[in-house]
């Protein structure tokens, strides 16, 4: 009996635990089952575990409240509460599905403290089922239909997820606008929301209290926000929002965004403080990291300048100043803005003539436009305007249309780039003024061009005149005569269609401006080139510090009798370097030829090679991410000057990251010129019967046909970008799954990963939109076609611009195809001669010392 009484107790127990735990271990709830606060309470679970619906509390507080968070991280971010303005303070919480099929939220009293607040269905058929999704998305539908009853996404607290809608309705001027929390652990409806203004073109607009504006994006122009000009760089950003079209049912018209990678984690979130900000999940770093926050600057501050004021921003601080032709109303106080100094024709009613327009380009528009978007023709669009005595501006913009301001002008922001252009309208005399200070302007700096080039050519000619003393051998000797010794060798160009050899080719260079160097005086200066004094050696021979007699540290090339393969490259740097002159290449200071000896002597690097720091843990930490996009910056320069800007049109043929020196600021400088080719004025390309380079730089067009061009240095320097910003060789990956760094970087690229790209040592601190747009343009220099890629000058202007629009790149598969082995297949005649080296063979490589 005692048995049977124990057992008879059990059964109930167990169905009871059972059902319990069946009801919410899955996803969903349906009518007659709860979700319970307590000691025991598991959350609903999305069916990939991404987000769980139960009960918190924030912070150190008591209080309970019935939200969402994520469930797959180990940051368990709150994304929306249910109770948010009405908290119960003890764990007696009950969620269910009430009687008139509404989710009710009940607190230990039996009180309602939250409902889904829905008419009943006049159908009462039980078939009501709750569920949370992975995408965060808590639903009450009808299971026979699917029907969807009520959604968490269409009542939003302060966080805006992927696939939400943010709806507004133009017509009656409602919204759904994310409320920020009142404090970090306090969830009740804080100062601030975020929602789409229902006036106008659609843009986001931040407000606080009772709708005053603190921040706006500025009119969507159906790609992006105008007043975020740096959004045409962001490719999680470019086709990720989109806004419907035309308005459904009820005349609404919803944003939306859905990132190219569904497994990126993100969120965009309305702070207590009053900012906007995107937060990323970072798997390595276990943490949400910041991706973008609005306003970020003192100019994005809504009206900072006041009506008829625009802001710019100089360094961190944010500038006023009146458009042209107004004046302050007060002076220094910004807040009342500025006037008109001169009125309108219109104004006057005088009829003789018009007013006119002044362009200010690359700013952000006004707030409270007036469409006109019948218009499309820049003519009609200004005569719109002209009509209408009120109109104080115009802009014709792409995806808008014509947009008027018979409003005060308020809310303008000059940007460095990007941006759009708004047309003020002003009396024909002050746009008269304005170009004829512009003319004063001009002359102004052409008389003083003209001045400082006069003074210029003097000190030239007074340094020519001065005696060369030291360590130079009494003269500058024209070294023609001598290097011409040195041809007897010479590759032939028969094959090279036209294009001019900077080797010698019997037609040597005239350098007589290069100084040249007694042995005696290298001798001394690199202590008999003592072994102590080495800094490295290459295919050509060693490389010696020295010092000369007037304390310059100086760094000498020294060709060994037995190389090879460095005699020619000897020659061809002794041409072509003496020609060049840019702060990012490195300096020839002059040459030695004595007997058998043949030298170079170059300025001394004392920061070795970028190598050094960029590849050896224990350095890595050295050069942070201001430093590494300061010498990006310079090897792009750098290039640009060789194929563009420099007297002759090189190609170097070698770029890697062991040839870029860096001197005692760190400033990057291009070396090793020995494989470089000159290009005539109207060449584009050239091809080789000898193939050199460095296994990993080279162009698939130069490693498989011997075809060169500027845009093979290109390649070379998108495959030098993902190494300065990952730290890794690009052949560190040649065994894993993706065969290189160029394969690796296309991968998390194509994920919406690129951020885990970027070395860890600096991940934390870098800036993240730099290094983006970095990943971004080394994935358009690499590839494969070279027609694709961009010239040096469009990677500079990417590089050092927030606005300019990138191109999305092409798969480069010319690299990955190669993945497990170091040797390339070539399948041309076996009569050409390949010098291909799969690490640094052919560069000079700087030791430590």
């Amino acid at each position: 009996m005692k048995i049977f009484r124990k057992t008879s107790l059990s059964l109930p127990l167990f169905i009871f635990f059972f059902l319990y735990e069946s009801s919410i271990a899955a996803d969903t709830l349906r009518r007659g089952e709860s979700l319970r606060d307590g000691l025991n309470h598991k959350p609903l679970v999305s069916p990939k575990k991404t987000f769980e619906l139960g009960f918190f509390s924030p912070g150190s507080s008591t209080h309970r409240f019935l939200g969402i968070w994520y469930g797959s991280i180990e940051d368990k971010a709150v994304v929306w509460v249910a109770n948010r303005a009405k908290p119960i303070s003890d764990q007696s919480g009950v969620l269910t599905i009430s009687n008139d099929e509404n989710l009710v939220l009940l607190d230990g009293k039996n009180i309602t403290v939250w409902s889904s607040n829905i008419e009943s269905s006049t159908n009462n058929n039980n078939n009501r089922v709750v569920s949370i999704h992975d995408t965060g998305n808590f639903v009450l539908s009808e299971t026979d239909t699917d029907r969807v009853i009520w959604e968490s996404f269409n009542h939003p607290t302060d966080t805006f997820l992927p696939q939400m809608k943010v709806r507004v309705n133009p017509q009656t001027g409602d919204n759904h606008a994310f409320v920020s929390w009142r404090s970090e652990t306090d969830p009740s409806p804080g100062n601030y929301s975020l929602g789409v203004d229902p006036s106008g073109a659609p843009e986001i607009v931040l407000w606080k209290g009772n709708k005053t504006r603190k921040w706006r994006s500025g009119q969507w122009n159906s790609a992006i926000f105008t007043g975020i000009p740096n959004m045409s760089l962001l490719t999680n950003y470019l086709y990720g929002f989109k806004l419907s079209s035309p308005p459904d049912e009820t005349g609404s018209v919803y944003f939306t965004y859905v990132p190219s990678d569904s497994s990126v984690l993100l969120r965009f979130k309305v702070l207590y403080n009053g900012t906007e900000e995107e937060l990323r999940w970072n798997e390595t770093l276990k943490k949400w990291t910041k991706f973008q926050s609005e306003p970020d600057s003192e100019c994005d501050q809504y009206n900072r300048c006041g009506k008829f004021g625009i802001c710019d921003m100089k360094g961190s601080n944010g500038i006023c100043s009146c458009i042209h032709g107004y004046e302050q109303v007060s002076v220094g106080n910004w807040s009342r803005g500025c006037r008109r100094r001169t009125p309108l024709k219109c104004e006057r009613n005088i009829s003789v003539g018009e007013d006119e327009f002044l362009t200010l380009k690359s700013v952000k528009l006004p707030d409270f436009e007036i469409p006109a978007h019948d218009l499309v023709d820049p003519a009609d669009c200004r005569e719109r305007c002209l009509r209408n005595c009120s109109c104080n501006a115009y802009s014709l913009v792409g995806g808008i249309g014509c947009m008027i301001w018979n409003q005060d002008l308020v809310d303008l922001q000059q940007f460095e780039a990007g941006g759009s252009s708004l047309h003020i309208r002003l009396a024909d005399s002050e746009v008269g003024e304005n170009k004829k200070t512009k003319i004063a302007v001009i002359v102004a700096v052409l008389v003083g061009v003209v001045l400082v080039g006069i003074l210029a050519l003097l000190l030239w000619r007074f340094k020519k005149k001065k005696d060369v003393s030291g360590a130079y051998c009494g003269k500058n000797t024209d070294t023609s005569v001598v290097v011409a010794d040195m041809t007897k060798n010479k590759e032939t160009t028969s094959a090279f269609s036209g294009s001019v050899d900077i080797m010698i080719e019997g037609k040597a260079v005239n350098t007589s401006e290069l100084p040249v160097f007694c042995l005696n005086a290298i001798a001394i200066a690199t202590n008999d080139f003592c072994k102590e004094n080495e800094l490295g050696r290459g295919g050509f021979g060693p490389v010696y510090k020295g010092v000369l007699e007037d304390g310059r540290e100086i760094a000498v090339k020294r060709l060994s009798g037995k190389s090879g393969q460095g005699v020619d490259e000897f020659k061809n740097e002794i041409i072509l370097i003496a020609k060049l002159q840019h702060r990012n290449l490195v300096r020839l200071l002059g040459c030695c030829f004595e007997g058998e000896e043949k030298m170079l002597v170059y300025e001394y690097m004392p920061n070795k090679s970028l190598d050094f720091f960029l590849f050896d843990e224990t350095k890595q930490a050295l050069i942070d991410w201001k430093l590494r996009f300061s010498i990006i910056e310079g090897i792009a320069r750098g290039l640009l000057y060789l194929h563009r800007d420099s007297r002759l049109r090189i190609i170097h043929r070698d770029l890697k990251v062991s040839n870029v020196l860096l001197d005692a600021e760190m400033n990057p400088k291009i070396s090793d010129f020995g494989m470089a080719r000159i290009f005539g004025g109207n060449q584009n390309e050239a091809n080789t019967v000898r193939v050199v380079g460095t296994y990993g730089y080279m162009s698939p067009e130069y490693a498989m046909e011997g075809l060169f061009s500027v845009k093979s240095d290109v390649y070379s320097f998108g495959v030098l970008l993902l190494e300065i910003v990952s730290g890794k060789r690009n052949t560190s990956l040649r065994s894993s799954e993706h065969g290189s760094l160029i394969g690796y970087a296309w991968y998390l690229y194509t994920h919406g990963r690129s951020e885990e790209l970027v070395d860890p040592k600096i991940r934390v601190t870098c800036n993240k939109r730099e290094a983006l747009r970095c990943i971004h343009v080394a994935m358009l220099c690499v590839q494969d076609s070279a027609a694709e890629r961009p010239n040096m000058a469009a990677v500079l202007l990417m590089l050092e611009s927030d606005t300019a629009t990138l191109a999305a790149p092409r798969e480069p598969t010319f690299t990955s195809n190669r993945r497990n082995s170091i040797d390339v297949n070539f399948a041309l005649d076996s009569s050409q001669q390949y010098i291909v080296s799969s690490n640094e063979i052919t560069s000079t490589v700087v030791l430590g010392r």
